[in-house]
């Protein structure tokens, strides 16, 4: 675990290793989200890079009678 230290202009620089192990590039977008007294940063993916990431999932489930 990396830790990074808050500027005065309140920016963090992402360690190397994490960038490379997650792809990051300049310029792309982060998703920051807050959950209780943490700060989780998402990179945010072009639609095309998510297609088919959800192939071979099982759609097979109960459903309700109003939910076809």
């Amino acid at each position: 675990m990396a830790a990074v230290t808050v500027s005065p202009k309140y920016q963090v620089v992402i360690p190397k290793e994490v960038r490379e192990k997650l792809g990051l590039s300049p310029g792309q977008k982060i998703q920051v989200v807050v959950q209780g007294d943490r700060i989780v940063l998402i990179p945010v993916r072009p639609t095309k890079q998510m297609r088919g990431f959800l192939k071979g999932i099982d759609t097979s489930v109960d459903r309700e009678g109003d939910r076809v």
